[in-house]
């Protein structure tokens, strides 16, 4: 599994050393794996002497890729998404540019030989349990240079902040690169009270990897659209400092104020049911805060006496027709997260319940929406403006008729 990976890897950065442009465009996720996922790339990237321009996006929505691929002859490098739209990818490069993808999500594969597939879920390993999209990144980093072995911390502060565990810990290649991280000094593991904390070694003394992650995931979630992005990736490289953490502040007060707002709706009745799903509509009252909040507030309420424990949980947010980066681009699509509750978490683990990275991707397939990164119990997807109450209907359906009913 790991040797075929670091083998096809290994092949990927011969055709690199091949291309007459020593330039790379870099997309990546804006949460803490993403941003770390970003930072590693850029650094490593960098070393080899690649002008770097990197792009960060909270899906690698349609639209945008189709501005993407006006290009040819680049370097393209995808990192913690696009795994399952290789094909998707293929049909729009067409051999005209030499795309690496670097996900850990599910994955097909791809279409094209000059997209390159790199996602570890086609070597056997699993994406929400072996091997974030950081350590996929830190391996191909390494592969690349083995002196990049010093961004093994990077790696797994975005592993811990993508919350993979098995029995509280991290286990298999996550695993790997916080003992190598441990080994230069930069991590320190510790048995807590249900598995191991992870601190992270700084100029300020050590930190907790959750509260560093939490810091990214604020920056990047929160301050997506106020240039959060490249203040964390900037954290990620070179450390935090007095101006990133009273941004991270900023944007953590402008978070509790909208929450709050939100769930004083949902307690005055603005949950909605149906037989196996509740949901909300946000429509675009958390703007200017990025759509991956949506996803957040459903993290937030699932552990709570808001929902029912037994039943999935959708939210919908509007997204903007703006992306950093890229300017106005008309999108007209709304995004949908989804959660569980921990009782059901554990009956997704079982195989009697449905798994969402099953469920919502096949109704969102009905209404041809997107589906790209989607795990066992996370999940999002999009849909046009105006499909949210079709898209649960669809689901119900698919619960209907399913096995796991």
């Amino acid at each position: 599994m790991r040797d075929a990976l670091i083998d096809a890897m290994g092949q990927a950065i011969s055709e690199v050393e091949k291309l007459p442009e020593r330039a790379v465009q870099v997309f990546h996720h804006n949460d803490s794996d993403g941003l770390t996922s970003g930072a590693i790339l850029t650094r490593a990237f960098e070393r080899a002497g690649f002008a770097v321009r990197r792009f960060c996006l909270e899906k690698p929505y349609p639209a945008v890729l189709e501005k993407v691929y006006e290009q040819e002859g680049k370097l393209l490098v995808f990192a913690d998404f696009a795994g399952r739209i290789a094909p998707l990818l293929s049909d729009l490069n067409r051999g005209r540019n030499l795309t690496l993808i670097l996900d850990h999500h599910v994955a097909e594969a791809s279409t094209d030989a000059r997209v390159v597939n790199l996602d570890p879920d086609l070597f056997g390993l699993k994406g929400d349990r072996d091997i974030s999209g950081s350590t996929t990144c830190y391996l191909f980093a390494r592969t690349l240079d083995p002196a990049n072995r010093d961004l093994a911390h990077i790696a797994a502060v975005g592993a811990v902040g993508d919350g993979f565990f098995v029995d509280g810990a991290l286990v298999s290649e996550n695993r790997a690169v916080a003992l190598e991280a441990a080994g230069q000094g930069r991590l320190e593991i510790k048995a807590g009270e249900r598995g191991e904390r992870y601190l992270l070694n700084g100029s300020r003394g050590p930190r907790d990897v959750v509260d560093v992650g939490d810091d990214l995931d604020v920056l990047g979630g929160v301050g997506y659209y106020q240039g959060g992005p490249d203040t964390g990736v900037g954290v990620c490289l070179d450390g935090p400092s007095s101006a990133s953490d009273g941004r991270v502040e900023e944007l953590r007060a402008v978070r509790t104020r909208l929450f709050d707002g939100e769930i004083a709706r949902l307690r005055a009745g603005g949950l909605r049911q149906a037989p196996h799903i509740q949901w909300f509509d946000l429509e675009r009252r958390f703007f200017p805060m990025g759509v991956k909040m949506v996803g957040a507030f459903c993290d937030a309420i699932r552990v709570t006496g808001l929902i029912d424990p037994a039943k999935y949980l959708a939210g919908f947010q509007v997204i903007p027709d703006e992306i950093p980066g890229f300017g106005a681009i008309a999108l007209g699509q709304v995004k949908v997260s989804m959660r569980v509750a921990p009782s059901m978490e554990e009956e997704i683990r079982a195989g009697r319940a449905m798994g969402l990275n099953v469920l919502l991707p096949e109704a969102t397939a009905r209404l041809g929406g997107f589906s790209d990164a989607c795990h066992s119990l996370t999940a999002a997807t999009t849909v046009a403006i105006g499909d949210e109450e079709q898209l649960i209907a669809e689901m119900e359906d698919i619960l209907k008729g399913g096995a796991h009913g």
